[in-house]
């Protein structure tokens, strides 16, 4: 299929999950460290919100947003953020040129990309079908109204993603704004060709990975792209504040709030869900519990993880040493390197691991085997989790392992997942997510000169009760990956 060649970034990872995949683990031989206490205050932070859209999210853009809180730490560039799809994606408010979207923010992914004006919407068999069930939240980038636009010519834009969904398009320059940092001439996907399934909210992705990720390639072909042998790197939007001087510190920093079973019955966005912040630590209480370590690099010919003298760097993988949880006699070590990912809804963890904590639910939580899912009353009692990472472990609170599916049992029972899945065998070669389950807990700091991530236990909180939600739909339909 044409729009089918390109694998890469976590769409490489996720394809791999389904068919027991390679991927080795190596502990960094760089040693973590307390990292400076406390972290700056950033330039620049932005809001992330979240919309629970009605059942078939065809609804315009709400503009929504809450007021960015940068008084909160001072002169910086942050910005509030939230979720939408029934608070599994997070949600922020960026400008290209003179034009407002909300896009999904991403720390799995590296491309910023929104729809043409004008785009032809596809199904995910690559079947025409009108613009509307793309579900875009507004009709698109227009690039002629846009003063500071330049395209860049010889070149094609071409991603798939791990859920199926696929885009093409050409590129360009513009300047990005996003929670008041200011990005000239920053490169971008322009898709002119979307196999998408939004909410009615989103109207694209900001990436926020490394540049060997980007999905930018030579000729205007996409059926000719082959990755890496054509790909044409580049720098995603922090890269180049980072390169041009915007932000005092190279790292942005992630705090994402779970949501609340009432405004996941709410048509409306989720205005207060966390923020993303460039530059320095996002601004919520957070407590003394706090580790840096090294990402772990990979082999670019393999695409395996390995410490060379020379490796590239592709996602924020980190060593996980151990998992537990409440009421555990066994301590479960890992023996796979696990990906931290805004873009995925929930943990993925070794099967071990995630049959022993659904079993210690109160009611067990039972394995719907057709689903892949664990499924058990809402009103269950929930071991608290914990992840032990460079000698620190951090928790993660009972709230974030209930998800509503939206049904009941015999009983008229309401009936959740746990936010804990299973990832599959703790064996050489497999791979794991900690998703927005533990990301709820932590904030994560990237430092994209060092290459290295500080976590920081966030402080307890809460926002109405209640962990983040999936979507209502089968559980069939809860997605390991947006991106």
């Amino acid at each position: 299929m044409l729009f089918s060649r390109v694998y890469y970034g976590l769409t490489v990872l996720i394809a791999s999950v389904s068919a027991t995949p390679t991927i080795r683990r190596h502990v960094s031989s760089i040693s973590p460290r307390t990292p400076p206490t406390p972290l700056p205050a950033a330039d620049f932070s932005t809001a992330i919100t979240a919309s629970v859209p009605r059942t078939k999210a065809k609804r315009f853009l709400i503009q929504a947003l809450r007021e960015s809180q940068a008084a909160q730490a001072g002169s910086n560039f942050t910005t509030v953020v939230g979720g939408s799809d029934f608070d599994e994606e997070y949600l922020t408010n960026v400008t290209f040129g003179e034009q407002d979207f909300l896009l999904i923010v991403d720390t799995g992914s590296s491309d910023t990309w929104a729809p043409q004006i004008g785009f032809s919407c596809f199904d995910l068999s690559n079947n025409s079908v009108p613009q509307s069930q793309c579900a875009f939240g507004t009709s698109g980038f227009d690039i002629n109204a846009s003063s500071t636009f330049v395209t860049l010519p010889d070149t094609n834009f071409n991603i798939e993603y791990g859920d199926g969904e696929f885009l093409t398009g050409t590129v360009g320059f513009d300047t990005v704004t996003v929670g008041g940092m200011v990005v000239p001439n920053q490169e971008l996907g322009i898709v002119t060709n979307a196999a998408w399934e939004g909410d009615g909210f989103d109207t694209g992705l900001m990436g926020l990975a490394s540049p060997n990720l980007t999905s930018v390639f030579e000729g205007t072909d996409p059926g000719a792209d082959e990755f890496p042998q054509t790909q044409i790197p580049y720098n995603p939007v922090f890269y180049s504040a980072v390169q041009q001087g915007v932000v005092s510190n190279p790292f942005f920093s992630v705090a994402l709030d779970r949501g609340s079973f009432a405004a996941e019955n709410s048509p409306d966005l989720d205005q207060n869900l966390g923020f993303i912040a460039f530059g320095g630590i996002a601004p919520v209480n957070i407590t003394d519990t706090a580790i840096t370590v090294p990402v772990q690099g990979y082999n670019a010919a393999t695409f395996l993880p390995e410490n060379a003298s020379s490796v590239t760097y592709f996602y924020y993988t980190v060593d996980v040493e151990s998992m537990s949880f409440t009421g555990n006699e066994k301590v479960f070590g890992t023996t796979n390197n696990i990906i931290l990912d805004t873009g995925t809804t929930l943990d993925y963890v070794p099967t071990e691991v995630a049959d022993a904590f659904a079993a210690a639910f109160d009611p067990p939580a039972m394995k719907d085997d057709d689903d892949g899912i664990y499924v058990v009353v809402c009103s269950a009692t929930v071991p608290e989790f914990t992840v032990n990472i460079g000698g620190t472990t951090f928790t993660v609170d009972p709230a974030d392992n209930l998800l509503p599916l939206g049904v009941t049992d015999d009983e008229g029972n309401d009936l959740c997942a746990t936010g804990t899945f299973d990832g599959g065998p703790a064996e050489e070669g497999n791979i794991f997510i900690l998703g927005d389950t533990f990301l709820h807990n932590v904030v994560v700091t990237f430092n994209i000169e060092t290459d290295e991530v500080t976590l920081t236990q966030r402080a307890p909180y809460t926002n109405g009760g209640g962990g983040v939600g999936v979507q209502r739909r089968s559980p069939s339909s809860l997605r390991r990956r947006r991106l």
